[in-house]
């Protein structure tokens, strides 16, 4: 029997106010906000993240 992949993943972002880089998970259900200036980086949709900074890399 095969083992099912999941289908959410991390994603690693940049802030674009003071470039700092944080891992989110992809399907959020709050406000992600940056740890060091409080800039909000992602939102809730319902499902999948709507993110508001750049994304640097999406880990497995």
């Amino acid at each position: 029997m095969d083992a099912k992949e999941p289908k959410s993943k991390f994603i690693k972002l940049r802030c674009p106010k003071c470039k700092n880089e944080q891992i989110v998970f992809g399907k959020s259900a709050s406000t992600v906000r940056c740890l060091v200036c409080g800039k909000e980086l992602a939102g809730p949709t319902g499902g999948k993240t709507r993110v508001k900074a750049r994304v640097l890399e999406v880990l497995e």
